[in-house]
């Protein structure tokens, strides 16, 4: 069962997470969100990702493109 939910999970989505939930908490630490930031960007490097998109986004793309068709 683990394997499978690995397999989901999205390229630097641990990284992204923690850098979105560090920018959301008071008080602000700007020094521990930058280290997060260049993790981030490392893992970005490191898997050569190109760009990030939210699978709601995709989802809504295309039930709207299958109504344009019907």
């Amino acid at each position: 069962m683990g394997s499978s939910l690995n397999q989901q999970q999205a390229v630097c989505g641990k990284e992204s997470i923690d850098l979105l939930n560090c920018v959301a908490q008071s008080p602000f630490d700007q020094e521990k969100c930058l280290s997060l930031l260049q993790t981030l960007r490392q893992c970005v490097i490191n898997k050569k990702v190109k760009k990030f998109s939210l699978a709601e986004e995709t989802r809504e793309q295309a039930d709207s493109s299958g109504k344009k068709q019907t």
